[in-house]
């Protein structure tokens, strides 16, 4: 009886086991397709697939310590580059956001331009930050693994840390404020990204540029940070995509609850609907900031949350 009991438990152990392997390496399959792991080789960093078929890749500057008004800000809340790669047809587009230290861009644009990945704008997001920092955002149509191999050859010329990001902590650090407060001020559920309680809202139309429809996953949907600053405060930025017809009652609806606007530009050159982006800034309470950047979404036309 004993033998056939353990007989079962070994059969049930391999089983498990084969299940297992199974799914391990249907996972490394998905994050393995051939057509991005080139792009990943080309690059010189791990993407992930993200919505819409992009295949994005994340590049926080850690190298920089800034402070924004005095604060000192993580990566996470402002010092993001980025790049997401679309298919279409036998090539891809890429669009993105690089942050750069002022000595950083000019070599970047002549290396970009020389290897053609165009500049679709160039400009702060923030005010009052020390060293100052600016950002490129960048396009390009072709072959994706050539146009991987330029951006790292730019990238080269930045002290942008070489990799990956490490992996989210298992354990999310405390954030020191009432999230789901937050959430329920602003409508929307958020996310604890490494310390940086991140919110993504799309815009309820499609947006295309370069002969393609341009998903969320690819800077076409709101963005806000909050970084915990103690006592149940926040620091929060991000920006708003928004039509023309949309700004000023933002910027209104932003002033009015104490938030200001640092920035508003475009980051694309031939998108449809026109979109212009708001950075915005704040350090105060923040369920009383979620209210406000409530107040502003309503003025857009943002895609409802999901019930």
């Amino acid at each position: 009886m004993k033998s056939r009991a353990q007989m079962l438990i070994r059969s049930l152990t391999v089983y498990i086991a084969i299940l297992g392997a199974t799914a391990s390496l249907g996972h490394a399959q998905q994050n393995a397709s051939p057509e991005w792991k080139a792009v990943e080789d080309a690059l010189g960093r791990k993407g992930s697939m993200q919505p819409g078929d992009v295949y994005k890749f994340s590049m926080p500057r850690s190298d920089l310590k800034v402070t924004v008004a005095g604060t000192p800000i993580k990566a996470g809340l402002a010092l993001g580059s980025w790049l997401a790669f679309k298919r279409m047809g036998n090539d891809a587009v890429v669009m993105g956001d690089l942050v750069l230290s002022e000595w950083e861009v000019e070599p970047v644009m002549a290396k970009l331009q020389q290897e053609g990945v165009e500049q679709t704008a160039v400009h702060n997001h923030l005010l009052n930050e020390t060293p100052r920092i600016m950002y490129m955002h960048v396009a390009g149509h072709g072959d994706p693994v050539k146009l991987a191999s330029a951006l790292k050859d730019a990238l080269a010329l930045t002290k942008t840390p070489s990799g990956s990001p490490a992996p989210p902590a298992a354990q999310q650090q405390s954030l020191g404020f009432d999230t789901a407060r937050v959430d329920q001020a602003l409508g929307y559920q958020g996310k604890n990204n490494n310390g940086i309680y991140q919110f993504s809202v799309p815009r309820a139309e499609k947006i295309n540029d370069m002969g393609t429809e341009v998903p969320p996953s690819m800077g076409t949907a709101t963005a806000i940070n909050f970084q915990p600053t103690g006592g149940g405060k926040a620091a929060i930025t991000g920006d708003f995509v928004l039509i023309g017809s949309e700004v000023n009652p933002v910027i209104r609806a932003l002033r009015d609850n104490g938030i200001q606007v640092t920035a508003v530009h475009s980051h694309m050159l031939t998108e449809e609907p026109r979109l212009f982006f708001m950075h915005f800034w704040a350090n105060d309470d923040a369920v009383k900031l979620a209210k406000g950047l409530r107040a502003a979404i309503d003025k857009t036309n943002s895609a409802k949350p999901k019930q």
